[in-house]
């Protein structure tokens, strides 16, 4: 697993407002929740693709301020996903401190999705700018370091730009806008979408595999970049987009990773050995399979007995985590390791499960859901068995709906939804001295339930049990601009 990561150097520390911040571990659970507060507005988000911890303890994400956003209800979706009335600011949590580290000067919000480990992190900064091609108030990659947002700037002539990830060679990637017009544009932004990594000062377009955009998701620690590319500009019939495949970008050359035989694939992480997993439609573009790369081989991970499955994560030593259709047409998250995939199944009476990380020990993280996508309970699978998170921990007014992230130590990071229905993003440590139960734990009340997922995978998912196939998710992933995992 990535630990490249290090606490971040702040500009501001303000006191957390949070329900329950403890100063030490719960004796009691398996599991200490930390909700880091926000800076005096309601909710806090995570920045999904990323590595949200900054070492044991630490966590990063966005949390609302008390200061209205004079621009709302006309948002910029990248920054949290949706429309939030208050202004949003970058944030950095250890030991029972918040820290707000800042955005671009003006009534602008901010995100943060990684650190390195010299304390300089990778994220975005709205701007006072317009953007004329889609009417949100313009975004730009920037840099957090030494209590300073340093603007990372766009590709000539665009008006976007998004850092996701940063390494400890102090290469970021991201992607951003130019000024072509693309009438398939991958996010929707009018203008062509091209991914970049940026070094020393400067940015540079990476390029595409011949069509005219490229958006990248991960960078790992020897500069490679992973995302999609068109691979020409004319529509498929049955996808309504141009051919997308997967790319693994390194040395100043972009490598096309293929398909399984279908013309849309997507790549949803990189570990530090170069191994990309994600998603690729089959032949007859009707239906999708998880695949791995490695090796210069994609290879075809299967399913559960039904048509359909997405891999979300692959951890260091090579297992991935993902979701898949069973025989019955119902999704269930999976664990492949060593050629054979696991089916991880539902915590209680829930329906669907869905896996987003794995550590090195094969620990998986994931959340239940019903048939419409909507998020239920946050659950890790650990040693044969399926755990709903909230019977891990004391008793809370927070409810955990999805966990997106765990760490070596089994440290994990989601999301949980208050009574009232605001979002807060938690982090559990993990209690060694309290062994997880012997059998699945019993399932938590739901009192509360989350948004719905709108990854790219879940929104494929979806359609592709329920609605108009696999041409209808991917209209809706470019029209609502999401192919990044939304906090």
């Amino acid at each position: 697993m990535k630990m490249r990561l290090a606490a971040l150097i702040a500009a501001v520390v303000l006191p957390a407002l949070a329900f329950a911040v403890p100063a030490h571990a719960d004796g009691q659970h398996p599991y200490t929740l930390i909700d880091p507060g926000t800076f005096g507005g309601p909710q806090s988000f995570l920045n999904l693709p990323a590595v949200p911890l900054t070492g044991p303890g630490g966590l990063l994400g966005t949390a609302d301020t008390t200061i209205h956003d004079a621009r709302y209800p006309n948002f910029n979706p990248f920054v949290v996903g949706f429309a939030d009335p208050y202004l949003v600011h970058a944030f950095s949590w250890k030991g029972g401190h918040l820290r707000d580290l800042g955005a671009l000067p003006g009534n602008n919000s901010s995100a943060v999705f990684e650190v390195n480990s010299g304390g300089a992190g990778a994220g975005m900064s709205t701007t006072a700018a317009t953007d004329p091609n889609t009417g949100w108030p313009a975004d730009n990659a920037v840099i957090f370091k030494n209590g300073r947002v340093i603007n990372l700037g766009t590709l000539p002539g665009g008006y976007e730009s998004q850092a996701n990830d940063i390494n400890d060679r102090g290469q970021v990637s991201g992607f951003a806008s130019n000024g072509t017009p693309d009438q398939y544009s991958m996010l929707d932004w009018g203008t062509q979408a091209r991914s970049f990594i940026w070094q020393n000062g400067n940015m540079q377009d990476i390029g595409t595999l011949g069509g005219p955009d490229a958006v990248s998701t991960t960078l790992n620690a020897s500069g490679q970049i992973t995302g999609q590319s068109y691979t020409n500009a004319t529509a498929n019939a049955a996808t309504g987009v141009p051919t997308t495949d997967p790319f693994l970008w390194q040395r100043g050359h972009m490598l096309d990773l293929g398909t399984l035989g279908g013309t849309y694939g997507l790549a949803n992480w990189l570990n530090d050995a170069g191994e990309v997993v994600g998603q690729s439609n089959l032949a007859d573009d009707q239906t999708a399979h998880p695949f791995l790369w490695k090796d210069g081989k994609m290879t075809d991970l299967g399913t559960l007995g039904g048509p359909y499955g997405f891999a979300n994560w692959i951890s260091e030593h090579g297992d991935v985590a993902g979701a898949a259709q069973t025989a019955s047409q119902a999704f269930h998250a999976f664990l492949w390791r060593h050629g054979t995939m696991t089916d991880l199944r539902p915590t209680g009476a829930a329906p669907w499960a869905f896996a987003s990380g794995v550590n090195d020990s094969g620990q998986v993280v994931g959340h239940d859901a019903d048939t419409q996508g909507q998020e239920l309970a946050a659950v890790l699978w650990a040693g044969g068995h399926g755990y709903d998170l909230n019977a891990l921990i004391a008793p809370s007014r927070l409810h955990l709906v999805t966990a997106y992230y765990i760490d070596d130590h089994g440290d994990i990071v989601g999301r949980g939804a208050l009574p009232n229905g605001d979002q807060r993003a938690f982090l559990l440590v993990r209690n060694p001295s309290v062994p997880l139960p012997s059998g699945p734990s019993s399932a938590w009340p739901l009192p509360a339930t989350g948004p719905v997922d709108n990854s790219a995978a879940a929104v494929l998912a979806r359609h592709a049990a329920q609605h108009g196939g696999l041409a209808a998710a991917i209209r809706q992933l470019r029209q609502e601009a999401a192919f990044q995992r939304h906090a």
